[in-house]
């Protein structure tokens, strides 16, 4: 399905995002009971976390994922969820049975991966499916901790996977892989900024382009893209 692609500035983008998120959620809840989203990190959380913690979400039946997480403790700088715990999910109030960290800071990854798969399918069904998957994209077109070229990118079993040997620090990370976001009824691709433009251009407007983010939106039920006027200036339409 072709995605649907909005343009506008940051702030206009946040508001449209929680909004979504306020559609998607309130559908989820009153099909299964439940709202399963998942987060990202990066720029993506620092702009938008703030304005998705005022969503007006019943979030007692929200449940909070991540896409990826780096092999760093949770008060780290560094770890994505200490950033959503921060700006989002504090503030918000979720209650904490509903937040599930990746434990990419455990030394055996491979366990650490196949547990977060479990409680995915404990959580969600089998297969387990996602309500909301918001994705951030890297200057190469990398999403979660998929990047251009790499294996995982061929990965079709596992729904999380390890990875040590990502192409920027830290090396190693929990990432979920495409069959996952695939599964997932809406995903959410947000791009700010003039060094997002060229990737984006890419994955939007060259059917078979084999980066990251053009695998996941080409995979997916649904697509909705968010791109400030830097990110799109290299759109054809």
């Amino acid at each position: 399905m072709r995605p649907e692609i909005h343009v506008e500035q940051a702030a206009g983008l946040a508001r449209r995002l929680a909004r979504l998120l306020e559609e998607e959620a309130e559908r989820a809840q009153a099909r299964r009971g439940l709202c399963a989203v998942a987060l990202p990190g990066g720029s993506v959380a620092a702009i938008f976390f703030p304005d998705l913690a005022r969503a007006q979400c019943d979030w007692s039946r929200t449940a909070f994922f991540w896409g990826d997480e780096r092999a760093v403790p949770p008060d780290d700088p560094e770890s994505n969820y200490g950033r959503a715990r921060e700006l989002w999910l504090e503030p918000a109030g979720v209650p904490l049975p509903n937040i599930h960290r990746m434990p990419a800071d455990d030394p055996d990854a491979e366990r650490a991966a196949r547990a977060y798969e479990d409680l995915l399918t404990r959580t969600l069904g089998t297969p387990p499916r996602l309500d909301f998957a918001l994705l951030g994209v890297g200057p190469d077109g990398h999403v979660c901790s998929l990047f251009p070229g790499h294996p995982l990118l061929r990965e079709r079993q596992r729904l999380v996977a390890p990875i040590a040997d990502a192409p920027k620090p830290p090396r190693r990370r929990l990432t979920l892989t495409l069959p996952m976001l695939w599964a997932a009824e809406l995903v959410v691709v947000a791009a700010l900024g003039e060094a997002k433009a060229d990737a984006m251009r890419e994955a939007l407007e060259e059917p078979a382009s084999p980066l990251p983010v053009a695998l996941a939106m080409r995979g997916a039920r649904r697509t909705v893209v968010l791109l400030d006027p830097p990110a799109a200036r290299l759109l054809s339409r």
